[in-house]
């Protein structure tokens, strides 16, 4: 027995010693890893960027911008009221790394996602709004995707600037102060808001040039394989076509109404006049 033991024992280390002759040697591995350890290390002047998270976001909004901030090697926070996880629209929960509270008081780039109903809540929420006035009082990018500038309106910090946010809701920026504007991403001053969900990706590029120069831009969108091919025209209302728009309004109606008494709210909150 113990004979057949050591035979087997022979063998695997046979085996090993063989699979190792075509594995990389230990000084690659070494070098790999550090490789790896150097892209996730944050540079201690890296830009620092808060992304607000919060219930029912849209998962999206977030991913998109975030993967270029990343790349970018940016010191990115996810930012909530307290370290849980809030929920998105596709079920994937995001955990906040820091709370308000803990958040730099000033930030390079201060970022609000989307998600209408969740929007709603913030616009609502004085905690929120007075956390997103604050830190957007400083930072030196306010910014967002989707119905996320409707938040920054709630929280006064679009008054008297050009902005966007998701076609379905943009006309309700003017009750809080703003200037709608009906492109995929609009810069005014330091103001940069992008058009919905996939408006975060063109929006994570314009900004990565801000920070970065065009050409750090110009290698993330290679990185990203950003090369947008849609096999439909149909990702706005001009290209859908009313028809197809006012079927999307109808079905839209009951949260749209809601977004809209919390902008008139907000607007007279914060005494805005629309432009």
């Amino acid at each position: 027995m113990s004979n057949e033991l050591t035979r087997r024992a022979l063998l695997a280390m046979s085996a090993v010693l063989a699979a190792g002759a075509s594995l990389p040697s230990l000084g690659a591995v070494q070098t790999a890893e550090g490789h790896m350890r150097n892209m996730m290390e944050v540079p201690p002047n890296a830009p620092k960027v808060a992304m607000l998270i919060y219930p029912k976001m849209v998962a999206l909004d977030l991913i998109g911008p975030m993967s270029v901030f990343k790349i970018l090697r940016c010191d990115v926070q996810l930012v909530w009221k307290e370290k849980i996880a809030v929920s998105t629209d596709v079920g994937i929960p995001f955990t906040a790394t820091q709370t308000f509270d803990e958040c730099p008081q000033d930030v390079n780039v201060l970022f609000v996602p989307g998600g209408l109903m969740g929007t709603i809540e913030c616009m609502n929420d004085p905690v929120v709004c007075s956390f997103l006035a604050d830190r957007g009082s400083r930072a030196k990018w306010v910014t967002s995707v989707c119905t996320g500038s409707l938040a920054l309106g709630a929280a006064g910090l679009l008054k008297g600037y050009d902005a966007t946010s998701h076609w379905a809701v943009a006309d309700l920026l003017p009750l809080m102060g703003a200037r709608h504007v009906s492109r995929r991403v609009v810069r005014d001053r330091n103001r940069m808001t992008g058009g919905g969900v996939t408006a975060g990706i063109d929006f994570g590029l314009m900004i990565a040039a801000e920070l970065k120069g065009e050409e750090e831009a110009r290698r993330v969108q290679l990185i990203l394989e950003y090369n947008p091919q849609p096999p439909f025209k149909n990702g706005s209302p001009e290209q859908a076509g009313a028809e197809r728009v006012e079927k999307m309004r109808q079905r839209r109606g009951y949260m749209d109404a809601i977004a809209r008494n919390a902008a008139e709210a907000a607007g007279k909150r914060i005494n805005a006049v629309s432009s």
